[in-house]
């Protein structure tokens, strides 16, 4: 049996976990400027997506974030009826979730430990990764409460816009660390 073509799984945190290694090296200067490995895009991420400021007509005030799962959005409030808008990814189906939490802690390069409830599910994953540019956690992540939830970036930035998480909300790396350097410990996220 010969080994699989690079690639072959999709990239980032599947090969990595299948073949024990990452996509071929290509340009990506975006990711590289993050310390991400500077890999091929297989996928190409639909620019509705992409960060833009936008009209916002909402309740809530400026600063805070707005999660509209359905469509797939995040909206970090700004002031005269504006707000940023990020694309994400959301929980797949039995995994979506709504409701009020805060952003109760902020990691760089966070460490990943997946719950109890993901090991049972998925026991081939790896018991803890620690930060890094192959860690599916991405460059960022804004703990939601005492949750099992966060705002976190992605080593797999294709998946945005699609239901592709066990709940976490999943951003670009840019897009991540643009938010994380805007928001602070405290900021009410609102999940509709």
């Amino acid at each position: 049996m010969s080994p699989a073509a690079p690639g072959a799984y999709g990239g980032g945190f599947i090969e990595l976990l299948v073949t024990g290694r990452t996509p071929e090296p290509g340009p990506r200067p975006r990711l590289a400027a993050l310390g991400a490995p500077e890999t091929n895009v297989r996928r190409q991420i639909d620019p509705v997506f992409l960060r833009a400021e936008v009209d916002y007509h909402g309740s809530e005030r400026p600063g805070a974030i707005v999660i509209d799962s359905e469509n797939k959005f995040l909206y970090l409030v700004q002031t005269s009826g504006r707000a940023l808008r990020y694309g994400i990814g959301v929980g797949r189906p039995g995994f979506v979730w709504s409701g009020v939490k805060t952003i109760s802690r902020k990691a760089e390069w966070p460490d990943w430990t997946p719950p109890g409830e993901m090991l049972a599910r998925r026991p081939d994953l790896p018991r803890h990764m620690v930060g890094g540019p192959a860690n599916p956690l991405g460059a960022r992540a804004m703990y939601l409460g005492s949750s099992l939830y966060r705002i976190h970036g992605t080593n797999e930035p294709y998946t945005i816009g699609q239901n592709v998480s066990s709940g976490c909300i999943r951003m670009m790396n840019e897009d991540v660390v643009d938010l994380y350097d805007r928001v602070h410990v405290g900021t009410k996220v609102v999940v509709r």
